[in-house]
């Protein structure tokens, strides 16, 4: 405005008129944008929503604008290589190289600060074992289970379609036929593109039972029969709690309930599903063990388990005592850590609600070690498993096998966006929207998954080998150690607290006999 005046006062001067000057091209080019932009000010200002565009019209669309940007600027130009969350620049770039099959190795050493305290390092030898070319699988099966499964090291964790576009379920599953590994369903149901391909599934389910549920949401034995009998589908997990949300169910509006996701879920097109927080099918720990044991017999006697995030290690004892009564136990048990992924959740659950994979593991373990069952059951790990060293150290802590989720999605393509719950995903990985899944391209895709997959294990077994390993069952609690302050380093052993087999029956440790006596097989007890 101050120019405009000047620009009038000059003109008048040299005798121009101001009606020449107004009309002159430069100052009617000025006004466009200006008569433009006027009733967006009007708008800030008559507005009652923004405090900010009231008392800043126009300027305060600025830090809205900003605010907007601030995911991308935060990755691309701010983030260090090695402090980015949920997965750091490092990791992720690892996880792309392995897909695409190039060399993941860096020049230079390390950026990580190894003094500071919670650091991690596993133990050398100094007579290293010649790298094992065949990865070693794990016997899924129990003596109740009759149809046992053999899984890999490294899997494809829960991720149900709904969650995921069509396409990025059809890539996952057919990486993992091309790869020899499981893919879990997640509890979203057995759709056609987990069947498709052909690679071997562990169905999953969750509190509301789809794709096995009746008219009321109840668990149908019948249409659990038929659908767990198909050939694919090698193993069957009832989802008690997941690791990002655990003890909270879930919404699915009717209006993201199309004919094609009613149909896989089992329920009525446009109306609204609920997913309950708890399950219908047992109350205390003894219904939950012997509803498993029926399952496993609805289900012609394949390997059966559940996956938790583990909370009280006093309800976890609860269930290995119902185990001991009954005469029954699960044949694996997946232990989902705190920093799990999901699709959404609230953040305060995310933030607050479950513990880490890490201590959640070593309590499974250990229970089960207590009571003499470890040898009956195996123990899967998922929560941020991406490289071979994050699958060693799971291992020795406790874990037979491992699950990945948000590393199999970085495999076919995800940039970690974060935009996974707003049905915007730029790369096709998880959003419905038609059009942005179609770039995702299956056949490329699959063989990154399988290459990926490949990698890390191979990863893992070197790493292994330089420990002067050359099986998971060699990992002792003693080969990781940990930095507890500037000065001072200790081992897993020594750490923590590791029971010997019956140890709880006999003579249970002091940090473990409250925890030990208070457990009750017919009830859940803080």
């Amino acid at each position: 405005m101050k120019s405009l005046a000047v620009a009038l006062l000059g003109a008048l001067a040299a005798g121009t008129s101001c009606a020449a000057v107004l009309v002159s091209p430069w100052w009617a080019a000025a006004a466009v944008p200006l008569l433009l932009l006027a009733p967006v000010a009007v708008h800030d200002l008559v507005q009652r929503r923004h405090s900010l565009l009231r008392n800043y019209p126009l300027l305060g669309h600025l830090r809205y604008a900003m605010e907007a940007l601030r995911p991308e600027l935060q990755q691309y130009f701010i983030e260090r290589n090695f402090d980015g969350r949920p997965f750091d620049r490092d990791t992720r770039s690892i996880v792309y190289e392995r897909a695409k099959g190039t060399d993941a190795e860096e020049p230079f050493g390390t950026e990580l600060d190894l003094y500071r305290a919670g650091s991690e390092y596993l133990v050398p030898s100094m007579a290293p074992r010649p790298v094992r070319g065949d990865p070693p699988r794990v016997r899924i099966g129990g003596p109740e289970c009759t149809r046992p499964y053999d899984m890999a090291l490294l899997n494809v964790s829960a991720m149900s379609f709904g969650s995921l576009s069509a396409n990025a379920v059809l890539a996952l599953n057919t990486g993992a036929r091309r790869g020899g590994f499981a893919h879990d369903t997640g509890e979203g149901g057995l759709s056609e593109y987990h069947l498709r391909p052909g690679g071997d599934l562990v169905w999953e389910i969750g509190t509301g039972y789809f794709g096995c549920r009746t008219r009321d949401g109840g668990f149908d034995e019948r249409e659990f029969a038929g659908k767990a009998a198909r050939e694919q589908v090698k193993c069957v997990s009832l989802k008690i709690s997941q690791g990002a949300k655990p003890g909270i169910g879930g919404v699915l509006p009717g209006a993201k309930v199309t004919a094609e996701i009613a149909k896989v879920r089992g329920v009525r097109q446009g109306e609204t599903v609920i997913s309950p927080p708890f399950h219908r099918v047992y109350s205390t720990p003894r219904e939950l063990v012997r509803f498993l044991a029926r399952m496993r017999e609805l289900a012609g006697g394949k390997p059966v388990g559940f996956k938790l995030c583990v909370g009280s290690r006093r309800e976890f004892l609860a269930v290995c005592k119902a185990m001991l009564e009954e005469g029954t136990t699960p044949d694996f048990i997946v232990v989902d850590g705190a920093e799990g992924g999901t699709g959404a959740a609230p953040l305060e659950f995310a933030d607050n609600v479950g513990l880490p994979l890490g201590e959640g593991l070593m309590a499974v373990h250990n229970a089960l070690v207590g009571v003499g069952l470890r040898d009956r059951v195996r123990i899967g790990a998922a929560g941020k498993i991406a490289t071979g060293g994050d699958l060693v150290k799971r291992l020795l802590q406790g874990a037979d096998y491992a699950n990945a989720a948000r590393s199999m999605m970085f495999a076919i393509g995800c940039i970690q966006a974060q935009r996974c719950h707003t049905n915007t995903c730029p790369v096709g990985v998880a959003t419905q929207d038609e059009r942005r899944a179609r770039a995702l391209d299956v056949g490329d895709k699959s063989q990154r998954v399988r290459r990926y997959q490949q990698a890390t294990v191979s990863s893992a077994l070197q790493i292994m080998a330089a420990m002067g390993i050359d099986d998971p069952s060699g990992l002792r609690p003693h080969m990781l150690l940990q930095r507890v302050d500037p000065h001072t380093v200790r081992s897993y052993a020594d750490i923590h607290t590791w029971l010997t087999p019956g140890q709880l029956l006999a003579s249970p440790p002091a940090d473990w006999a409250s925890d030990w006596r208070a457990a009750d097989p017919d009830r859940f007890t803080r």
